[in-house]
This record gives C-alpha cells, structure tokens and sequence, in this order.
C-alpha cells in the first residue's frame, strides 16, 4: 500500500468513526477493527481506497442486479438528470413512473394492477399493512384489525414492518412500541418443529398456520409472507408447497396475502418474482431492493384492482389513502428502474441464469466436506450456508464466537465480500456473475469457512490442554 494511500484511508477511517453510526453494526467493535472503504465498482466488482478489488458477493446487500456502472443503466441516469432530478409525485405525474408501472404490469402475478410509490422495502410492506387494513374498513369489516405473519420472518424496520416481524434479535427490544400480530409455525426445514424431513412431512408445518386463521378469521386483514425464502432469518429456503397452499387458506377464509418480494424479487430466485415459481398471486406484493438494478432507492406496492376500488369516493368521504413521502417516484430512480428491465429484456438475463444456478449447486456441494457445515440451502442465487458447532446434533455456535463474523473477514482478505446472518454465511451475488466467478466466490467461501474451522479447532484444543 502506497504512502499517500494509507495516509487517506487513516483520514477517511479516523472520519468514519469519529461521526458515523452504521446499520446493523456493534459500534464497540467497528472503531476496534479495520475495515474497507469503497471508493469506486465497476461489473460484479468493488474496489477499495488502496484500489485492492472485490468481488461482490452479496450483491451490495442484494440489490445489484446487473453489476455495477452498467452502461444502460447509467446513460438512463444521465439522460433523467438532464431533464429533472425530483419532482413531487403529490397532484404531479411524470413519463418515468408512468414507464415504469406499466412495465411492472407486464411482468407483475395476475391479477395486480396499481402501483404504489414508496422508497424503501419496510414503507413498501408498511403501504400493503396499510392497505389491507384501511380496504376491510372501506368494505365495512372493521373487525378485520389483525395480520398474521411467520417465526423468522423479516419485513423491515419500520414500527409496522416490525410488528409483523418475527426475530426476536432484531425485534425484541422494540416489543413495547409494537402493535399484536399472529404468529404462526415457520417453514424451516433444517430445524423442522415436527422434527420431520420434506417431502414425507405433508407440508406439516402449514397446519399452525391455517389452525390460526380457522379461529380468527373474521379478525384477519391479511397474512404477510416471504416467498419461498425467509431471507434475513439465514435464507431459510421452503417448499413451493407451503406457498401455494397459503394462497388457497387465504381464499378460502376471504384473507388478503400480501407478498413481501423485496429480495426475492427481481430474478433472485430464477424467476422474476418467486410468486411466479409457485404460481402463485398475491392480493398486495412489495418490491423494493433490486427495483432500480442497485442504482438508487426505490420501492413499490403492487395492489390488485379490487384494493384498489375500495380506496375511491367522494371527496367529503375521505376514503383516500393518506401515505406518501417526499421523494415518492423519484423520477432518477424510475428513470433507472425502466432500464434495468430493458437489460432484463436485452441480455434475457432470466433464461441466461439458469446455467449459473446450477453451476452454483454443483459447486457448493463441496461444502459438505466441513465439518462446521450444517446446512447448504439454495433457491435460484440466494444461499445460506448455516455453520454448526456439531452437525449431528446441529448446536450452533454460541453468539461470542462469532463465527459468521470471523469468515467473512478472512473472505475479505481473499477478495471477496460476504455477509454474515449470525452463524449463516449468505451468498447473493448479481445475477451478472459469470461462471470463473461464480466458481471464486465458492472456492473462497470454502476456504474461509475452512480456515475458521481449523483455527476453532486448534484453539479447542489448546484449551484443552490447558
């Protein structure tokens, strides 16, 4: 590293530290330890202040779709920014957001058909809460107060998305602040709570769920649910199943499903939507993360056309739904969601995926030759790989190992970004990684996980000895 190179890293680092807070971050540990400062990207890659280069794993917390300065995407940009950067979407409408939602529809599950402006995935399930709750109103079925979610579920960090949120890490604390949500049975099939193995379980796990809305039905606005991958609980990966048997509960107990796709959406699961894998729509869908290919914030409610009708009336009825924010449809940020489904479009990004889907499976079965590996779960380019302290019996690691932690910085020394979800590793890298990537990122992972495993062990066995 070059003098005037550490010299500007140790500027920006002591900066860092001395006024910034981060997200999700043991403040007591980041002004500890060393960590990057990423100046610039370019593909699937990132480059830090010392100009040392990443690949990016984890899709820059799974938003980046088609890599980074895509130069569809950034001509779009610029050609928006040439006309208007913002403009109120309050009594105004613009070509971008016109564009874009037409283009939603198009590719969206049957049946929906508006869309809802907002800029982020926890505002786009706190819309659908919403929704939900003010149509029963609207319809006359002011008892319907209620939302069913799932254990390990994770629809964001707003007051609402919390409430219907299920982990307890996160959302613990909060506990006070929120409103009583239903909680069902999640479908998590490496800790199964009926200790039976898909497919001879019978979908058993669905059976909390419908036991709940068979009592409450007349309470329930709506069931909230990730589709087949409960992403921020470690990539809990479940059975189209469990999915499709959902939608039929809700149709037969008159519950809206509100579908949260804000990182399943997008091709993350092979398809643009995991909705479309189940064959399954949903009465409300939220989109958000991978919307705008990366580029800028952005996020949308997709509502069917019978939500929709119970919204409209006579002025003095005040049926209006009163939700919005200042930079609602942001017209730089539509202008660069459009063009990322041109390159969907351009490239068949989807149809070309399904090679790098399997030769990500292919390569991470060599995973299972760690002994810390407990579970490899994969759906399309989204996989957990959940790390055990012993596989028989599937202890995990205790939180002060830090184990998630310690591989995802030895990743880093090997030019790969990861991110840990406590002891899972989560592997999500843009669905623009070629094959030689596809198969560094695995090897690296591999390594890692490998490297922190025999120093686990060797410091076991000192331990030991003394």
């Amino acid at each position: 590293m070059k003098r005037t190179s550490r010299l500007r890293y140790s500027r920006l680092a002591a900066a860092d530290r001395r006024h910034i807070w981060h997200p999700f971050t043991q403040m007591r540990d980041w002004e500890r330890e060393p960590f990057l400062v990423i100046e610039r990207a370019r593909g699937n890659h990132l480059y830090d202040v010392n100009g040392k280069r990443y690949l990016d794993g984890v899709s820059s917390l799974w938003v980046t779709v088609h890599g980074h300065r895509h130069p569809r995407i950034d001509a779009a940009v610029r050609n928006q920014l040439a006309r208007v950067a913002h403009t109120t979407f309050l009594g105004l409408t613009h070509p971008p957001a016109i564009e874009l939602a037409r283009r939603l529809m198009r590719i969206a599950p049957r049946g929906l058909s508006r869309v809802f402006y907002s800029d982020n995935g926890s505002t786009a399930v706190e819309v659908a809460l919403k929704m939900a709750f003010q149509h029963w109103r609207q319809r006359g079925e002011k008892h319907r107060t209620r939302f069913l979610s799932f254990r390990n579920s994770y629809h964001g960090d707003t007051i609402g998305s919390v409430s219907v949120g299920g982990i307890g890490l996160f959302h613990g604390v909060f506990r006070p602040l929120l409103f009583d949500a239903l909680f069902a049975e999640s479908p998590y099939c490496y800790r199964c709570p009926a200790k039976k193995s898909y497919p001879a379980c019978g979908i058993e796990c669905l059976g909390s769920a419908e036991s709940l809305m068979r009592k409450r039905r007349r309470e329930i606005a709506a069931v909230v649910v990730e589709p087949l991958v409960q992403a921020a609980a470690g990539m809990l990966v479940y059975p189209s199943e469990f999915l499709r048997g959902l939608r039929d509960l809700c149709t037969k107990h008159g519950i809206l499903l509100i579908a949260d796709e804000v990182a399943t959406g997008f091709g993350r699961t092979g398809a643009m939507f995991a909705c479309e894998k189940a064959g399954v729509s949903p009465d409300l869908m939220a989109l958000a993360k991978g919307i705008t290919g990366g580029y800028l914030p952005l996020a949308a409610t997709l509502a069917t056309e019978e939500v929709y009708e119970s919204f409209k009336g006579r002025h003095e009825e005040f049926r209006t739904f009163f939700h919005g924010h200042t930079y609602t449809a942001n017209p730089l940020a539509c202008a660069s969601a459009v063009a990322s489904l041109d390159v969907f479009e351009e490239e068949k990004t989807i149809e070309r995926l399904q090679p790098k889907i399997a030769r990500l499976r292919k390569r991470l079965a060599r995973l299972r030759e760690i002994a810390i590996v407990g579970d490899i779960r994969q759906e399309g380019m989204m996989v957990g790989i959940e790390l055990v302290k012993n596989r028989r019996t599937k202890t995990p690691h205790p939180p002060k190992e830090r184990i998630g932690h310690r591989v995802i910085l030895d990743a880093r020394k090997r030019g790969v970004i990861l991110r840990p979800l406590g002891n899972v590793i989560v592997l999500m890298p843009p669905l623009s990684i070629t094959p030689r990537e596809i198969d560094r990122l695995v090897d690296v992972t591999i390594e890692s996980i490998a490297a922190v495993s025999r120093r686990n062990i060797s410091s076991s066995a000192i331990s030991n000895a003394n």
